[in-house]
Parts: C-alpha cells; structure tokens; sequence
C-alpha cells in the first residue's frame, strides 16, 4: 500500500497555490509539504524536502521548464507534473523530453487532479487528452522525418487494443471499463507496451502507433 503523497506545489500565483493547496489538502492519501514561486525554489524544495510530486508552473521566474533538469541531476527519482495554461506543443515536447511525467492544464477539477498525482506517484505518466491529440497531429504532419523505428509488430492484439485506446486518450480506467477488462490489468499491458517499444509514457507509445502508419480510432 503506497503511504500518503508528499507534493510541493511550484506557482507564482499566491491565489492559485493557495486554491490547489486547499482543494488536494482536503483529499485524503495526500500532503502539501512545501510551495514556491521560481525555478530556484523549485530546486531548493525538491532537495530540502524530496516530495513525491512536484507540481510545477512554466511560466514563472527562472521558467518552470528550465527547472526540470536542473531537478532531475540532483533528484533523478523525482515525478513532476507540469500544472500550467500553456497549450503549445513545444512546451509539452519539452517538458517531456526534458524528463517531467505529467502535462495537467489549469482548470482541471481537484478530484481529477488528484487521480492524476495518484498515478504518477505509482509511475504513470499523463498529458492533458486535448494535448494529446494535438501532438499526434503534429507528429503525423512531420511523418515524412526519420524517426525511431518502434516494434509495433511485436505487440499482442490485446496491447495493439489498449495502446489503440490509449492514443484516443481514454485514460486506464475508462479503458479498463471499456474492454471489460481490470484497471491493474490495463497498467500491465500499458508497462508491457512501454517495455517492449522502449519508452517512458503514453504520448511516446501513442506517438509511435501513429508514426508507424496505425490509423487511431477515437472512441
């Protein structure tokens, strides 16, 4: 059983860190154990306190993107989630590329925010559905640039099922309902089909079905 999640919330809007701190605070399984306002606070908390998740802001002094490698050499271990208003695709490869596990836009709702701190901290990564779909899009307008050549053919017809469903952007559980199937089983063939293509997220696997010439069925 995984104790409760320590997070540091990372924003310069007082009224916005003080809101998420309220909201998740009152969510049993998780604590608020710091805040900040920088990039170099971000830092600092991550080695002072070691918290579970960050939730960070990218746009904020010092740039929250510019945090995450910063964080990472000192605290490879470290999960953190972008929590952010910034819709651009080049934010989202970024933070990715850049080692962050999750992409969250603002607004999302307290319960659903915490499902996906909850997720993170037992290793899932996740990005915003809409986000999603807009990197698959870009990723199939530059189809015609080499890439890494994933072993799509190597899937099971039940993996090609999920990481089909996953790329839609249902998350586990809907996907779990949907082909009547457990949620823990879903994370399983989600970790075989991460295993087996050699990558660390679902924008990734997604990315690399549509890469691969797999037309994605949006249920």
């Amino acid at each position: 059983m995984m104790g409760e999640i320590r997070i540091a919330v990372i924003d310069d809007h007082p009224l916005f860190r003080e809101g998420v701190k309220r909201s998740l605070g009152e969510i049993g399984g998780l604590e608020i154990v710091a805040e900040g306002s920088t990039k170099e606070d971000a830092i600092r908390i991550a080695l002072e306190y070691l918290p579970d998740v960050i939730l960070l802001d990218v746009s904020m002094p010092g740039g929250g993107l510019d945090a995450i490698s910063p964080i990472l050499a000192r605290v490879p271990d470290q999960k953190i989630i972008m929590l952010t208003v910034s819709e651009t695709s080049d934010d989202v490869t970024i933070a990715l590329n850049s080692g962050a596990k999750g992409y969250v836009l603002k607004g999302v709702g307290s319960r659903a925010l915490a499902g996906i701190v909850l997720a993170v901290a037992s290793g899932e990564g996740y990005v915003s559905p809409s986000l999603s779909a807009r990197l698959l899009s870009d990723a199939s307008s530059m189809s015609g640039a080499p890439g890494k050549n994933h072993s799509i053919a190597g899937l099971t017809a039940r993996e090609h099922e999920v990481l089909n469903l996953v790329a839609a952007g249902l998350s586990n559980k809907r996907i779990a309902l949907k082909l009547d199937l457990h949620e823990k089983t879903v994370k399983h063939h989600m970790g075989r089909i991460l295993a087996k293509l050699n990558l660390t997220n679902r924008t990734e696997a997604a990315m690399a079905l549509r890469d691969a010439g797999h037309q994605i069925h949006f249920a």
